[in-house]
């Protein structure tokens, strides 16, 4: 069972200046002896060496010093601050049928539409919005690879992860039923086959930006988020780059382990409300009861979920509300709602992968977080606007920021 009393303690005891190692070794003992060891995240028994030029990033140019005079050729290169995906990148195909079949029987799909999906989304709508965005995961061989890989190329998406030439990219089947049902088939490839030391190639400088998303979280890839993770360090102060995570709703698939690195590590967390209910239950987070209504305090209860759930964390978080917005919270900090954009509901897949994509982006543009909070509201806004056979699309720059700027100018 994951205590989160316990990890804060456990911090404390290492950071502390005062608090030696035999502290520290009785507080490890104490929480052993008090709960079930939790599982190891292990890499899967297939995995193997990543082969090819494309394992180790290529050096980045140098960019011009600020002065405008050249760097020395002893000093190191420096570029513009990117946004770094750990996420999982797969092939959807998406049926439409009447309904599921019983086993045994048939159905006829109406439309069938393969799409990239997994981190991609937010991978394209960081680059749509002109920053440097790569992709340190995992990429295999063959056809649903070769897919994703002219995908990158299309819209300059740098690939610095590792390559397995040995298998392809897995997919997922995505059966939508008449009824709004979806039922979700998958089949991993290489994508789902990360090591510990999967991310250990990614050259971070500062002002980077790292999105982590759910789907590293659950597979062998997880033992690379975790190493990861834990070299960052557990102080945000302290490290050159900013870290957004993106929990799941499926908590339970994630290791208590690599659950508590993550608490400790202090990064961006963003979230729906489904998620972040789930993730408050599972680190025992006070849940405030109260009651949503048509008088309006469904805005209360997100107040009162993003402040208690905050405070657990001890980390920035956002917690999305589609076109209601977002509730954004930092450390020893009150809550902001930040309003969303108002469009019609034409969408199968969810906007938050675009709306985590903008969301680093800007970051890594500089913004604060409410800035880059506003401007994420809108670009999700927009990618349901202009949702292509119901999984949105990211929106260009310029159109994001007018709608930014015009919502600004209305409430004045």
């Amino acid at each position: 069972m994951f205590d989160i009393r316990t990890a804060w303690r456990r911090l404390a005891a290492r950071i502390s200046g005062d608090t030696n190692q035999e502290t520290i070794d009785a507080i490890e003992a104490r929480n052993v002896s008090d709960s079930p060891a939790p599982a190891t995240v292990t890499p899967a028994p297939t995995t193997v060496e990543a082969t090819g030029a494309d394992a180790v990033p290529a050096p980045a140019p140098s960019a011009p010093t600020t002065s405008g005079e050249a760097a020395p050729d002893d000093a190191p290169a420096t570029r513009p601050a990117r946004v770094i995906s750990l996420g999982e990148v797969w092939v959807d195909i998406m049926m439409d049928v009447d309904s599921l079949p019983k086993s045994g029987g048939f159905a006829a799909s109406r439309s069938t539409i393969p799409t990239i999906d997994g981190s991609y989304r937010a991978l394209l709508a960081s680059r749509l919005m002109g920053t440097p965005t790569a992709h340190a995961g995992i990429i295999g061989a063959g056809p649903w690879a070769s897919m994703i890989r002219h995908a990158f190329y299309e819209h300059d998406i740098a690939h610095i992860g590792p390559d397995r030439l040995d298998i392809d990219t897995g997919f997922r089947l995505v059966l939508n039923d008449a009824n709004g049902g979806k039922t979700f088939i998958a089949t991993y490839g290489a994508e789902a086959q990360g090591g510990a030391d999967t991310f250990d190639g990614v050259d971070l400088q500062p002002g980077d930006v790292v999105s982590i998303s759910s789907n590293s979280l659950m597979d062998a890839t997880a033992a690379g988020v975790d190493a990861f993770i834990r070299q960052s360090g557990s102080d945000p102060d302290a490290r050159p780059y900013q870290i957004v995570l993106s929990p799941t709703s499926s908590l339970e698939r994630v290791n208590d382990r690599l659950l508590e690195d993550l608490v400790l590590a202090r990064p961006i967390w963003t979230c729906n409300r489904q998620a972040a209910v789930k993730l408050a239950d599972r680190l025992g987070a006070p849940l405030d009861e109260v009651p949503v209504t048509v008088g309006g305090t469904f805005d209360n209860e997100m107040k009162a979920l993003c402040d208690n759930l905050g405070t657990t964390l001890r980390a920035p978080l956002i917690i999305r509300a589609g076109a209601r917005g977002a509730w954004v919270r930092l450390p020893g900090g009150e809550v902001t709602h930040v309003d969303g954009f108002p469009t019609k509901a034409v969408h199968k897949r969810s906007a938050g992968t675009v709306h985590t994509g903008v969301l680093c982006a800007m970051l890594a543009a500089g913004r604060s977080l409410v800035e880059a909070t506003q401007v994420a509201n809108a670009a999700a806004s927009l990618s349901i606007e202009h949702s292509e056979n119901g999984i949105p699309v990211p929106p260009a720059r310029d159109e994001v920021l007018a709608l930014v700027e015009h919502g600004a100018t209305s409430e004045h």
